[in-house]
């Protein structure tokens, strides 16, 4: 059964319901801006070459933390639920990330990821039976443009499969963003335990793959260990119990255009941990992406609402959505693409 989305903050239109609904926004966005740390996490504090082993450490240990603290499991058709939401969230999505990251400039496998939104924005009408609207597609490609202005460099190459994983990646995390809003979450089951399935699921299939693709876990010195525990349990455990309860508590395409603060914060941190530049083109950029954020959260109007109900029957109305934008839960660097 699916649990209703939470009604949005004043009920009116346009910056009075963007402020009732303020706090909940502010929390969910932390999680992409936390997930826009990896890459400088990656790079800088963990051993290269065993990004899956980073993944399964990130995912597994979180999901059965939160296991233990909630001491809930899933309940019949739940299982099945949670672990779909699981592999399409995390299990599938990481692999095909590192594929796209390996084989591409971090600025292309960034960008592929941006369109993440505007595959939310095609599964809200076809999933979640809400009205098309072209203000959602929009934004959805002013926020991808953005994020394509501040990452890809002109020397940027192409490579078919990198491209194919990149695209796989954001489709992935499109489907299970929509079917985590389409199925809800189960009475009496809080975030924390919503996320520690699909965290624990995510990591058991990710556990053979890595170490099949990657064998033996490397050495682990004292910076690798913060390293992880950043990973595992801001950017792990407490950012996707952020996300998840924002997905089942605000429209679906508002929370997927919030997803383009990772590469944001990732280029930030590139360039002020790792001497990166922003120049002119990457600054209007920034500001195509934030203004793509902030109109994603803005609901429509009450002469939108009223054109986009008048044709059909009358049915309960859907939480007011934003426009299409995502996560990419990827951390977007300028030199080279991580996952969040």
């Amino acid at each position: 059964m699916t649990s209703p989305a939470a009604p949005r903050g004043s009920g009116g239109t346009g910056a009075g319901a963007l402020r009732g609904d303020l706090p909940r926004i502010a929390l969910t966005a932390l999680a992409p801006a936390v997930w826009g740390t990896t890459y400088v996490v990656t790079t800088e504090l963990l051993p290269q070459g065993h990004p899956l082993f980073a993944g399964l450490l990130r995912a597994l240990p979180a999901g059965l933390v939160a296991l233990a603290v909630t001491r809930s499991l899933p309940r019949g058709a739940w299982w099945g639920k949670a672990a779909v939401l699981g592999v399409l969230n995390i299990g599938l999505f990481f692999p095909l990330l590192f594929v796209a990251a390996e084989r591409l400039p971090g600025g292309v496998a960034a960008t592929l990821g941006a369109a993440s939104p505007l595959m939310v924005a095609v599964l809200a009408v076809t999933v979640l039976h809400e009205s098309p609207s072209a203000r959602r597609f929009l934004w959805g490609v002013v926020g991808a443009a953005g994020v394509g202005l501040v990452v890809i460099r002109p020397n940027a190459g192409f490579d078919a499969v990198g491209v194919v994983a990149g695209l796989g990646g954001a489709a992935t995390m499109a489907l299970g963003v929509t079917l985590t809003k389409r199925w809800g979450r189960p009475a009496g089951v809080g975030p924390t335990a919503f996320a520690g399935w699909q965290l624990a699921a995510g990591g058991l299939f990710l556990l053979p793959l890595t170490f099949l693709a990657e064998g033996a876990p490397p050495a682990v010195d004292l910076p690798a260990v913060l390293g992880y525990l950043w990973l595992g349990l801001v950017g792990g455990l407490i950012t996707f119990v952020l996300w998840f309860r924002g997905i089942t508590t605000l429209p679906v395409t508002s929370v997927a255009v919030l997803g383009l603060l990772s590469p944001l914060v990732a280029a930030v941190l590139g360039a002020a941990v790792l001497g990166q530049t922003l120049g002119p083109v990457q600054l209007v950029g920034f500001g195509l992406s934030l203004a793509a954020i902030v109109a994603g959260q803005l609901p429509p109007s009450e002469r939108a609402r009223g054109s986009a109900a008048a044709p059909g029957t009358a049915s309960t109305p859907t939480a007011a959505p934003g426009p299409a934008s995502t996560h990419t839960p990827t951390s977007a660097p300028i030199s080279k693409g991580t996952p969040r």
